[in-house]
């Protein structure tokens, strides 16, 4: 993975912009401190950071080929398949790197080389004959791709800090913006930045910038097919393509390392890992996180019936791998939700980034790649949402129930101006307009297929916001083989009874990890992510977020009715009962969500237009 940046302009004469390439550059140098590049045209000019992964030695970027400058952040998993196609067609390559492979497949079939690529990926091409650039993004969205448009020009880069440091880019927060933090976040709409003029590129979507402006098209989208084979068949051909997923994405020149939770998605990417290296005479390495005397506070509940550590030494065992166990303590966590909360240039899932950043810190001193679980849950119906008739039919977004109560804490005059429960109900209808169904859905499989266009498109980009900027904050690159468009693209067709198999959550790769697992460890309950449960989280969150509303320079009432915020700490956050965001974020993490937005105003210093 790595950082890329770069602005045009339509007037040609960039002699004012000075060092502005530069500092766009510097500002993201964490996602990719082993080289740096530079690219100078008329009209245009590129940035890279890389973090070498693949041929080290070579690769280097901005690379060009013809009238083509690339620019790429990414991954392809199918890069000796395009090499020799290729080559079939009469093209040599001087790097066993993706890049070149990506650039020559662009050079010869356009915007349509985007159907053959399979990988997670951002990039931006130069055309200096055409002074045309053009732009995409994967098709789950897994790396970022910012932009924002002025009079002449387009500035994009892989994160907003970087758009910040061009002249004609300013931080700014209008109602659209103060509603997407208080309504929907740590969620954002898609294509949307939150600050005034920033834009994003959707997940499946690429662009073009020219003389005429930018023009966007989606190549990609979930799209309903009947399901004709059996449930057999079915999981083999869905056990096919998660283990091909897994196993492409294990390629890698540096050392490479899995999360291993004990939970189902991580066992059984470990697992087949664990597999593939033993075939190699390899011992692979795994990671599990976990938090300061949480044995001795764990209360089981229906959500979390039980820990993950002993799960954890289970698998560790079972596959032989090389583990270590990343603690962290309630001070460090607390800490750390300041430059997590930088890391993604937006206030986040509070203390859920901040463990994650702390952890691909530690994972870093040892490993430049991990594999990750991620996704499976919202691609094969792992949520409660998909499960309880009372979400699954409901308007809006089953994890965020708590509009009423947010828009309760907004100020009142900016509550008058956006409709704080119509907006929210809005941004899920938006999502779901032109749903891909067949005529012969019933209601029930068409509530089901919404609900996977909502997690895919929302409740997983948040995670993989997270994902992304957190452990690339550390110049860490993280793949996630669920997130694959081959097994989204397969899974949205399957039938529910199916995926549900045995009545339970992701019944049906629990039935193909049995070929991995143990069997307890195949079946076991869904657990969370894993969080704190020592109540010294809550007590420092709370002092810290009454100190800071009681000092001379707090923004946060810009957003926050003042009485709403003495009324959270009058009641230690009773009278804030839901909560804040999905299952993990509570009322300790409700406290931390507004620390990171007070620190956002004061960090970012948004002009504030309302």
């Amino acid at each position: 993975m790595c950082g890329i940046a770069g602005f045009v302009d339509k007037t040609d004469s960039l002699e004012d912009y000075g060092n502005t390439i530069a500092a766009m550059s510097e500002s993201i140098a964490h996602r990719g401190p082993d080289a740096k590049g530079e690219y100078y045209d008329r009209g245009c000019r590129l940035a890279h950071r890389r973090l070498s992964v693949i041929d080290p030695e070579n690769g280097s970027q901005p690379m060009t080929y013809g009238v083509f400058t690339i620019v790429y952040n990414g991954e392809l998993y199918n890069t000796g398949e395009l090499r020799a196609a290729l080559k079939n067609i009469g093209h040599t390559f001087d790097t066993s790197s993706d890049t070149e492979v990506l650039l020559k497949a662009f050079a010869e079939w356009g915007d349509k080389c985007l159907e053959r690529l399979n990988g997670i990926y951002a990039f931006a091409v130069w055309n200096r004959e055409s002074r045309k650039l053009f732009l995409a993004r994967d098709r789950a969205g897994v790396k970022p791709l910012f932009f924002s448009e002025y009079d002449t020009g387009l500035v994009f880069a892989s994160e907003i800090k970087a758009l910040f440091r061009h002249p004609n880019v300013k931080p700014e927060l209008d109602e659209e913006g103060a509603a997407a933090l208080m309504l929907l976040g740590p969620a954002r709409k898609g294509g949307h930045g939150v600050f005034k003029g920033i834009e994003e590129l959707r997940p499946g979507e690429c662009a073009v910038y020219d003389e005429n402006g930018l023009k966007k098209r989606v190549y990609w989208r979930l799209t309903a097919a009947p399901h004709t084979e059996t449930l057999d068949e079915t999981a083999e051909h869905l056990g096919f393509l998660i283990k091909d997923s897994i196993e492409r994405q294990l390629v890698s020149d540096v050392p490479l390392c899995t999360f291993l939770s004990g939970g189902l998605d991580s066992s059984l990417i470990s697992a087949v890992a664990a597999r593939k290296y033993a075939d190699a005479g390899k011992r692979l390495s795994t990671f599990s996180i976990d938090y300061k005397d949480n044995r001795k506070n764990f209360v089981a509940s229906d959500f979390q019936p039980d820990e993950d550590a002993p799960w954890i030494v289970k698998m560790s065992d079972f596959i032989g791998s090389e583990h270590t166990n990343v603690i962290i303590d309630s001070p460090a966590l607390a800490e750390a939700l300041d430059p997590s909360m930088t890391a993604r240039d937006l206030p986040g899932m509070a203390d859920v980034d901040s463990s994650l950043y702390l952890f691909c810190g530690e994972v870093k001193k040892r490993f430049t790649v991990a594999v990750s679980g991620e996704c499976a849950d919202e691609i094969f119906g792992g949520y409660p949402w998909y499960h309880k008739p009372e979400l699954l039919f409901a308007d809006g977004f089953p994890w965020a129930r708590s509009a009423k109560k947010r828009a309760g804490l907004l100020r009142a005059d900016i509550a008058s101006k956006i409709s704080p429960l119509e907006y929210v109900k809005n941004a899920a209808d938006e999502t779901v307009r032109g749903l891909s169904f067949l005529d012969c859905d019933t209601d029930e499989e068409k509530a089901r297929r919404r609900m996977f266009v909502l997690n895919f498109y929302w409740f997983m980009q948040t995670l993989l916001d997270r994902k992304d900027r957190c452990s690339m904050a550390h110049g860490l690159e993280v793949r996630v083989p669920f997130c694959d468009h081959m097994i989204a693209g397969y899974a949205y067709n399957i039938p529910w009874e199916m995926k549900s198999f045995g009545g339970r959550e992701k019944g049906l790769v629990r039935r193909i990890s049995e070929k991995y697992l143990p069997k307890d460890v195949a079946w076991r309950k869904k657990s969370p992510y894993p969080k704190t449960h020592n109540p010294s989280y809550a007590k420092i969150v709370f002092e810290r977020f009454v100190s800071l509303m009681s000092e001379r320079g707090c923004r946060l009432p810009v957003l926050l009715e003042r009485k709403s915020i003495d009324e959270l700490i009058a009641t230690e956050g009773r009278s804030f009962s839901e909560n804040w965001y999905g299952q993990l974020m509570t009322t300790p993490q409700m406290f931390a969500y507004l620390i990171q937005l007070e620190m956002w105003l004061r960090t970012y210093e948004p002009e504030i237009l309302f």
